[in-house]
């Protein structure tokens, strides 16, 4: 890491600063952190795409432009208090719950989908998630302070946010901090207000999501600290049986779901299919044809799906391509392009368990990075003296009665009426 341990102590400390300060609390400064961010996917589209390009060999296309226009929208709205109701005892007093940013955040970035512009920028079929700088904007449009560690498996969009993210966003709010697996694991040694993991935002991710889960969270039990984790999970898709049209749909968006998500290296990939054995052959035989239209056959001249993210994930792909049991089970493709990491297809973001937990995109990101807290304003007047000691019958009766909301019964209590209307009641 280039800051070094020290470096990133300062940095942290001077995130917490600026938080403690108040600045990332207005809205002005939330809105004007989101123009900035469209600023910078206008102006370093051609940089992205390359970048995209050099890494993944895909198209950035998805909803962080999207996310940020809707979130200019309606952020006023996202913070404003929400009345919250109250009993008529208690009135005239107004209840709200209001949203207030967590302080400052940590965001692993994933490698899968690591800078993604507009859908609008580009034709294609596929919309994708933005999964580095999506959760970015929501801790931004909550009022945090951000550090972003973008994965080093996308090492030309890691130093491309690098380098252009503090032209834009301001530097005393949001750091961008690259390294690997030594780097993450500093920064897991630190106190944060909140940690937001992918389970493909590094290397870790080889050994299997739930084992970096507890990873992730047993670094962030030491502080407390709370946690959104998006561990991937199973895709699987049940195909009943359908008419003629319904099927060649469902072909379609199963070849879509498999291979058009980062060719399937993403947690929304289809896993695998459960068809009636009798639908097999035909499935098969459509998907063939729906794979050639859709992505062609020729490995050298692919031009419409992204290759495996570095060497080491396409040996492993490799390896299992070439296992006894999966090489016979193989029915179309398999042939590999071992110099671009390419290989011939073979036949939410929120979960839970295994999947991990929390949810964002839109509001619900800056409820992730943010504490719904409770405000209760009263006046002076009225003051209900039966909540103080020394206690007696009257005072008791007078709570029992208020938690019961039993209004009835409080105005025969005030009026000396209720011993006359309730002889017989027991406390």
């Amino acid at each position: 890491m280039e800051e070094g341990f020290e470096g990133l102590s300062q940095s942290l400390s001077g995130l917490k600063r600026t938080f403690r300060s108040g600045k990332t609390r207005g809205v002005e400064w939330r809105k004007a952190q989101l123009r900035a961010l469209l600023k910078f996917l206008a102006e370093n589209e051609a940089q992205i795409f390359e970048a995209l390009k050099q890494d993944l060999g895909k198209h950035p296309i998805g909803v962080v432009k999207k996310s940020a226009d809707h979130a200019l929208l309606h952020i006023q709205k996202w913070m404003a208090p929400k009345k919250g109701q109250l009993p008529l005892l208690l009135f005239p007093s107004r209840a709200q719950v209001l949203p207030e940013p967590l302080g400052t955040v940590l965001i692993f970035g994933s490698w899968n989908f690591p800078i993604i512009i507009d859908i609008d920028t580009i034709k294609t079929q596929y919309l994708q998630s933005g999964l580095t700088l999506d959760p970015v904007l929501g801790a931004i449009s909550a009022g945090n302070t951000v550090v972003l560690k973008p994965s080093e498996l996308a090492p030309t969009c890691s130093s491309l946010l690098k380098r252009t993210i503090p032209l834009y966003l301001d530097t005393e709010a949001v750091k961008v901090i690259e390294g690997g697996s030594d780097v993450a694991e500093q920064l897991l040694q630190q106190r944060w207000d909140k940690i937001f993991f992918t389970v493909s935002a590094f290397s870790l991710a080889v050994a299997g999501s739930p084992r970096v889960g507890r990873i992730i969270m047993s670094a962030a039990a030491k502080h407390l600290t709370p946690v959104t984790l998006e561990l991937g999970g199973k895709c699987p898709v049940i195909l009943d049986s359908f008419s003629g049209s319904d099927f060649k749909v469902a072909v379609k968006r199963i070849a879509g779901g498999k291979w058009g998500p980062c060719a399937g290296q993403a947690c929304i990939g289809i896993d695998y299919v459960l068809v009636q054995q009798n639908l097999a052959p035909v499935l098969v035989e459509s998907l063939k044809s729906c794979i050639k239209k859709f992505y062609g056959e020729n490995v050298k001249t692919l031009q419409s799906i992204c290759r495996i993210v570095n060497k080491h994930h396409f040996d492993r792909i490799r390896n299992l391509l070439e296992e006894p049991g999966v090489a016979a089970s193989i029915v179309y493709g398999g042939s590999m392009d071992q110099d671009n990491f390419l290989y011939v297809i073979r036949c939410l973001f929120g979960g839970i368990g295994q999947s991990g937990f929390g949810r964002y995109h839109g509001n619900y990101s800056l409820d992730t990075f943010s504490h719904e807290k409770a405000v209760l304003h009263r006046t002076f007047f009225p003051e209900f003296e039966p909540r103080y000691p020394p206690w007696n019958d009257f005072k008791l009766d007078f709570i029992r009665l208020a938690y019961n909301l039993d209004y009835v019964g409080l105005l025969l209590l005030l009026l000396g009426l209720r011993r006359i209307f309730t002889p017989n009641r027991s406390r």
